[in-house]
Formats: C-alpha cells, structure tokens, sequence
C-alpha cells in the first residue's frame, strides 16, 4: 500500500539482512539495504523514503551527522536510531536532534517491528494533516471521477468528498455511519478509488454472522480444519491483500469477534484456522455501521478499545431529509435507470412530485426514492409521470395528507424560548413552516397542519 520503501543503512551485512527479515515477516516488504552514506543518498533520491533505520556508528562519519543532515534536508521522513552503545547521553542527544525512536542491538523483534509501525502511523497522521489542511481550503475535488457514482449537488457531501481525498491514501480504518439506505457502501468504494491501493475492493455484511462463520470468512482455513474443510479456502482479508477489505454493519459483531477484528487492525496479521503460521495483513480495513457513533462509544456491547480504533478517521453521511436539494438530481437518475431497465420513454415529471417528495422525511433515505421511482415507472402509461403511486405509498392524497414523522420528533414537537409565543404568532409560525416545508403548495402544507385547503387559504389571506 506505501510507494516509498524502507531503508535500512547499516555497514554490517549480518544486521541488514537480520532486520530486512524481520521486517519482510511483519508484512513490510518495499525495503533497500544500504551499507554507507553514499548509497542511502542515492536511494533517497532514486526512490524516496517512508521511514529509514539508521545505524549509530558507520564508518566515514557517525550517525549523528547523518541524521542532523537528514533532518535538515528531509525533515519529514522519520529515523530510527539503531546501536549497540547503550549510552544515556547519546540517546538523549538523538532524540533531541529528531530521530523516533532509539534501539539497541540485537534488536528485538516485537520492538523493531512495533516501532516502526507506530513511525508510519505518525508519519501518515503527520502527512493526512498537511493534505486534510490543503484540502479544506481548496473547494474543487482532485479527481472528482472517484465519486461519479454517487449523485449529489449538496456541499455538505461535497465537503465529505474532500475529505475522503485527504484520508484515502490512509493506511489506517476508516468508521463510516450513517442510516440504512444513505449509501455507505458507495463512499467505501469512493475512498479504495481515491486511495493508491493496488488490490481489489472486497466487501462483507458482517451482520448475524456468529464467531466461527466470521473467522472462516475472514481468515479462511485450511483443510481438515474442521468437519466439511475438503480444501484450503482463502478469507477476504488475503483477498483484499494490498486492497480494500469493507465491514458492513460492523456494529453488530459479536464481543469474540470484536477482539479478533482488534487484533487485526493492531497487529495487521491473522491466522487461518487450523493453521500454525501467522500471516501478515496488507488490507486497508473500512468499517460501516447504521449505529450512531454515540450508541457506539455509549454500548456496553462494543468494546471501547475497538471503537477508539476505528474511529482514527470518520466520515458521516447526512440522510437524505438533510440535503433535499438531492432530491431532484436523483429522481431524474432514478428516471433514466428504471425507463432503461423496463424498457420504456422516460417520462416527464410534474412540478408537484418535488413539493409532494420534499414534505416526506424517508425513513429508507436513498434507497426508498429509489424503490417510490421505479415503481412509478413500472405503473404509469403516458407521457407525464402519475402522482397517484406516490400518493398511495406514502399514504398521501389530496384531502388528507398524512406525512409520517420520525420517533424522535414526537418527543418534543415544540420548544419554547423563555417568552411563549401568543396564539396568533403560533399560528403564524405555523402556516411558515407548513409553507416552507411544501415548497408552497397549499394543499401540501394543508395536509401537514391537518387543515382544509380553503382554510390554510384563509389563514394566510389573514396574515
């Protein structure tokens, strides 16, 4: 997933090629072993550098030098000192000086390996700051082709699509939420697109899988794993390798599950079952649930490290009651694939679906326009759209419009600053909003104020 190797500078052959094993076990694999000064340069130049591991003592100059060079021509490439002087000083003096980390030889191997996975996360935070920051001031998309299958014209989305540019290139998760029908898995596919992963994009609904069917289906097994494991089957995260693995519904695993999706995500290596043998994991993990991220740090049936892990970068997406100005754009989408599915002229659109779909809050989001649209398709025969189907689905018709509202909004249908409006001002806030909402269709606003069409009528003649 990285484009710029790890170098390791080193004048024995022995270490270099220790570490460079070390590392290759640990899934790192982009790696060039220097033996001087002269050829570290060379490979900064030739190929850049995420991280170089850098020996204290080399001959012709010390590593000091070098690292002060370093720090003064590539500053934003972390260093890891490694040595066989355990010196207080010295070591103080490098850290002073910028380097990471300090090691002492013989390296151990979790130390070596986890100090240089805790200098690329920095490395990325450090790196997804600076684009995240250029990002933000800039309100044109690097490559807007990324997202051209999702259809929107809200800035609130186009806000998020910068952001997803910022953070695509991440190797950390990334949590998206968002209600059923909003379209995660779309943004999912967004970010594998704008990121420089070379593997493929593998998704999994992870909802009522118990812990086994979860282990196998991630992490594969080999045969005679158990009863009916004929052959050695491959999990997702070996097929996402260098790619993209999506967790659906993440939300709903269980705790056992939850601790070996931890593992994977810190560790970034798993083991099939029935096998011995570790394997490393190059799969960046996307994680998605309908869950707020409130009940998810709130839950007492989600583990709170887990949460805090993959949360690293969260992306929200508003549903659709929030950017009706999608509406439109989509409903015309909806039009052109359903005509073409069924096989029919796409018909033309009467101004009154946009007030009549615009006082719905769609529980369904996305999803549901999409299933009102091409029902709709399915059931007219003339030119112009009917406005009967919609009506009849939403329960809506002209005398009595019964617009649904969510759960939440029956709790507390009015507040109240500290001076109560008169009744006449209710009234008057009232007939505003009812208009507001219908896009000032009366028979509309009529419906949501459970009032007759001549009476809204009056009412306003009144104001």
């Amino acid at each position: 997933m990285r484009s710029n190797p790890i170098i390791i500078v080193d004048d024995e052959k022995v270490t270099l090629l220790t570490v460079e094993t070390i590392l290759n076990s640990a899934g790192f694999e982009n790696i060039i072993k220097c033996e001087n000064e002269s050829s570290m340069w060379q490979a900064i130049k030739k190929y850049g550098a995420d991280l170089i591991i850098l020996d204290l003592i080399m001959p012709n100059s010390s590593g000091e030098e070098i690292l002060n060079k370093l720090q003064q021509d590539h500053p934003d490439i972390p260093v890891i000192i490694s040595t066989g002087v355990n010196a207080l000083d010295t070591a103080v003096r490098c850290m002073r000086n910028g380097a990471y980390d300090y090691l002492l030889k013989p390296v151990e191997m979790e130390r070596l390996v986890s100090s240089v996975r805790h200098a690329h996360e920095m490395h990325d935070l450090r790196l997804r700051y600076e684009i995240l920051s250029a990002s933000l001031m800039n309100n044109k998309l690097s490559n807007p082709e990324n997202f051209q299958s999702i259809i929107t014209v809200d800035p609130n989305m186009t806000a998020i699509f910068r952001y997803i540019e910022a953070v695509a290139s991440s190797s950390n998760p990334i949590l998206i939420t968002g209600e059923t029908g909003v379209g995660k898995e779309l943004i999912a596919e967004s970010i594998h697109n704008a990121s420089d992963c070379t593997g493929k994009f593998v998704r999994v609904n992870v909802a009522g899988l118990d812990d086994n069917i979860l282990s196998d289906t991630l992490f594969g097994h080999l045969s005679g794993a158990f009863t009916g494991a004929i052959t050695r089957r491959k999990g997702l995260v070996e097929e996402a390798a260098n790619g993209t693995l999506f967790l659906d519904e993440i939300g709903d695993l269980s705790i056992q599950s939850q601790v070996k999706l931890l593992r994977l995500l810190q560790e970034r290596e798993f083991r099939p079952l029935g096998s011995d043998m570790i394997k490393p994991s190059t799969a960046r993990i996307i994680t998605a649930t309908s869950r707020t991220i409130d009940d998810l740090n709130s839950s007492n049936t989600f583990r709170r490290d887990l949460y805090y892990r993959l949360k690293i970068h969260h992306i929200h997406i508003p549903p659709l009651r929030e950017r009706k100005c999608d509406i439109q754009v989509l409903v015309k989408e909806f039009l052109k694939l359903a005509s073409a599915e069924y096989k029919k002229p796409v018909p033309t659109v009467p101004q009154e679906l946009f007030s009549l779909l615009n006082v719905w809050h769609f529980p369904g989001n996305i999803r549901e326009l999409q299933a009102l649209i091409f029902d709709a398709v399915v059931r007219h025969s003339g030119k112009v759209l009917s406005l009967e189907s919609f009506k009849n689905t939403l329960n809506i018709n002209n005398k009595n419009i019964k617009i649904s509202r969510q759960q939440d909004d029956e709790k507390s249908l009015l507040t109240f600053s500290d001076r109560l409006p008169t009744i006449k001002e209710a009234i008057s806030l009232l007939l505003d909003e009812a208009m507001q909402r219908s896009n000032d269709n009366k028979t509309l606003a009529a419906g949501l104020l459970g009032i007759s069409r001549q009476a809204i009528s009056q009412r306003l003649n009144k104001k």
